[in-house]
C-alpha cells in the first residue's frame, strides 16, 4: 500500500502480518509500560518510611496514593488522548515518559508533603499520555487479527509494573539504609533514593521511544485517516471544555446561560469541598475530588451541546451510567487494596519489608493477569446466550473478593493472608473486560473513544480518587493515640472495603435488568437525539 499523500512515511506494514520492527515496537511499548506502573506504584512499599518522615496522617497518604495521581491522570488523559489522534504519537509519548519520570525523580527531593503531592500529580498528568499513544501505535503497527493479543501483551506491563515497583522500591530503600544509615548523598534516605531509582531510566528510554518510526495512520485498516491541521488549538480547545478554569472559557463560548449553569455547579461543588474539609481537615483530597468532578461536569455539558447522540448514549443513558459506576467500586476496593496492603502487612503483621514485598508484588502480578484473562474468556461465553450476561461477571468483581478479605486482613498466618490477597486479586480483577466491553456494546461505533474516557472517569475519580483515602481516613478515625500521635487502625480501614459492595451491586443489577433494551435501541436514541422533532 503506498501513501497518497507523497510524503516520508514509516514502511507500511502487509495487512496480514506484522513485520518483525512491530513486535520490536511492542517491547519498547512494553516496556514504557512497566515503567509506568512502578513509577506510579512504588508509593505503596514506601508508605511507612514517606509517614514517618514527614509526620503525614493514614488519610493524607491515602490521597498521595490516591486523588494526587488519579484526579489529574484522569482530566488530561481526555486532551492528550485527543492529541495523540492529531500529532505525532512518537513523540508525544516521549514527552510524557520524560514528565513523568521527572516528577517521580523531583518525588524524592520532596521537602514535604505538600511537594511531594504536587510531584505526584505531574506524574499523573505525564502518564495520562501513554496508553492512549500505544493503543494507537500498536493499532497501526498490528493487523486486527493480531491487535488482541498484541494489546494483551501491552497490558501485561500493568500488572508486570505494580508487582516489580513494591520489589525494587523495598531492595533499594533498605540497601540504601543499611549504607548510609544517617542518609546519603544529599542528605537522601531510603525512600527518597528508591523515587529517583525508578524515575531516572525513564529519562533514557523516553530518548528511545523518539527513536520509533510513526506508522502510517490507518494503513493497517487500508483507510485514509483525516487528522487536525492545527493539533494544538485542538489541544487547547479539549483543555478548555474539562480543565479549570479553562472550563469558563469552554462555558462562555456556549453563551451566558451555559457559563451560569457552570458557575453554580462549580460554587456548588466548592460548597460540599468546604463542607468536607470542616469534616476531615482534609484540604487536598477534597479541593481535587471538587475540581475533578467539576472538570467532568463541564465536559459532559460541552458533549451534550456538541454531539448531543453521543450525550445521550453515553450520560442519559442509565444502563451505560450503572456499569461504570458498579465497575468504579470495584477498582475502588482495588486500588485501596494494592496501596495499603504492603504497609499493612509490615504494621500490622510485622512481616520484613522486602518479604512481603516479593511476595505481593509476584501475588499481585499473577492474580491481575490471570483474573483479567478468565474473566474476559467467562464474560464473552455468558454473552452469547444473555444479552446482560457479562453483568454477571462484573457482579463477581463485587461480591467475590468480599470473603477473601475478610479472611486477610483478619488472619495472624502469614500464608494464608497472601492466600487471601492471591484470591481477592483474581476475583477483582476478572470484572474489568467485562465492564469495558459493555460500554462499549452501548455506544455506536464512532463513541467508543468518548465511551472509553467517560469509562476510565469513572474508574479513576471513583476508585483511584476515593479508594485508597477513605481506608486511610477510616484507619484514622478508628485509631488510638500513642505517646502522643495518631496510630491508626489499618485493619478496620481495610474492612471496611466490604461496605462499598452492596453499593456496587445495587448499580449492577439496574444494569443488568435494563441493559437488553439500551443495547437494542442504540440507533433509535442516536437518531433521536441528533434530530429532536
Amino acid at each position: 500500500m503506498s501513501d497518497s499523500s507523497g510524503g516520508a512515511e514509516a514502511q507500511v506494514i502487509p495487512e496480514d502480518k506484522a513485520s518483525g520492527y512491530s513486535w520490536y515496537v511492542l517491547i519498547v511499548l512494553v516496556i514504557v509500560y512497566i515503567l509506568n506502573f512502578i513509577d506510579r506504584q512504588i508509593v505503596s512499599i514506601l508508605v511507612v518510611d514517606i509517614q514517618a518522615h514527614f509526620q503525614l496522617t493514614n488519610a493524607q497518604m491515602g490521597f498521595l496514593g490516591g486523588a494526587a495521581f488519579g484526579v489529574f491522570y484522569a482530566l488530561f488523559g481526555i486532551p492528550l488522548g485527543r492529541l495523540a489522534d492529531n500529532w505525532k504519537r512518537t513523540r508525544l509519548l516521549a514527552i510524557g515518559l520524560s514528565l513523568w519520570s521527572a516528577m517521580t525523580v523531583l518525588s524524592g527531593f520532596a521537602k514535604n508533603g505538600v511537594q511531594l503531592g504536587l510531584a505526584r500529580m505531574g506524574v499523573g498528568v505525564g502518564e495520562a499520555t501513554a496508553s492512549p499513544c500505544a493503543y494507537s501505535l500498536l493499532s497501526d503497527y498490528f493487523p486486527k487479527r493480531q491487535r488482541a493479543t498484541a494489546l494483551a501483551i501491552y497490558s501485561s506491563g500493568l500488572y508486570i509494573g505494580g508487582g516489580v515497583s513494591l520489589f525494587i522500591g523495598a531492595l533499594i530503600k533498605e540497601n540504601w539504609n543499611q549504607a548510609f544509615p544517617g542518609g546519603g548523598p544529599l542528605g537522601l534516605v531510603g525512600w527518597q533514593a528508591a523515587f529517583l531509582a525508578v524515575g531516572a531510566p525513564g529519562l533514557l528510554v523516553a530518548l528511545w521511544v523518539l527513536s520509533l518510526r510513526e506508522p502510517v495512520r490507518g494503513a493497517m485498516d487500508r483507510m485514509a485517516v483525516t487528522v487536525s491541521e492545527a493539533p494544538f488549538r485542538d489541544f487547547l480547545y479539549d483543555l478548555s471544555t474539562i480543565v479549570p478554569p479553562f472550563t469558563l472559557i469552554g462555558a462562555a463560548r456556549r453563551g451566558a446561560g451555559a457559563l451560569a449553569i457552570n458557575v453554580i455547579a462549580a460554587a456548588g461543588l466548592a460548597g460540599f469541598a468546604l463542607l468536607m474539609i470542616a469534616l476531615t481537615d482534609n484540604i487536598p483530597q477534597w479541593s481535587a475530588v471538587a475540581v475533578g468532578f467539576y472538570a467532568v461536569f463541564s465536559w459532559a455539558t460541552n458533549l451534550r451541546a456538541r454531539d448531543p447522540a453521543a450525550f445521550a448514549l453515553i450520560w442519559g443513558t442509565p444502563a451505560f451510567l450503572c456499569t461504570a459506576l458498579g465497575y468504579g467500586f470495584v477498582a475502588l476496593a482495588a486500588y485501596a487494596i494494592a496501596y495499603w496492603t504492603a504497609p499493612y502487612a509490615e504494621l500490622v503483621l510485622g512481616l520484613p519489608k522486602q518479604t512481603l514485598a516479593f511476595w505481593l508484588g509476584a501475588s499481585g502480578a499473577a492474580s491481575g493477569f490471570i483474573g483479567v484473562i478468565l474473566g474476559g474468556r467467562l464474560a464473552d461465553y455468558l454473552r452469547t446466550t444473555n444479552p446482560s450476561g457479562r453483568i454477571i461477571v462484573i457482579m463477581i468483581g463485587v461480591l467475590g473478593p468480599i470473603l477473601p478479605i475478610w479472611i486477610g486482613f483478619t488472619t495472624e498466618n502469614e500464608a494464608l493472608f497472601y492466600a487471601m490477597n492471591f484470591a481477592a486479586g483474581v476475583l477483582g480483577s476478572a470484572a474489568l473486560g467485562a465492564a469495558a466491553a459493555t460500554t462499549q456494546d452501548l455506544v455506536l461505533p464512532r463513541m467508543r473513544g468518548t465511551a472509553t474516557a467517560v469509562f476510565f472517569l469513572a474508574t479513576t475519580l471513583i476508585g483511584l480518587g476515593f479508594g485508597p483515602y477513605l481506608v486511610g481516613q477510616i484507619a484514622d478515625l478508628g485509631g488510638t493515640m500513642v505517646d502522643g500521635k495518631l496510630v491508626g487502625d489499618l485493619r478496620l480501614g481495610l474492612l471496611s472495603l466490604i461496605a462499598v459492595a452492596p453499593i456496587g451491586m445495587a448499580l449492577l443489577l439496574y444494569a443488568y435488568r435494563t441493559l437488553p433494551r439500551a443495547e437494542a435501541t442504540i440507533a433509535e436514541r442516536a437518531e433521536r437525539a441528533a434530530n429532536p422533532s
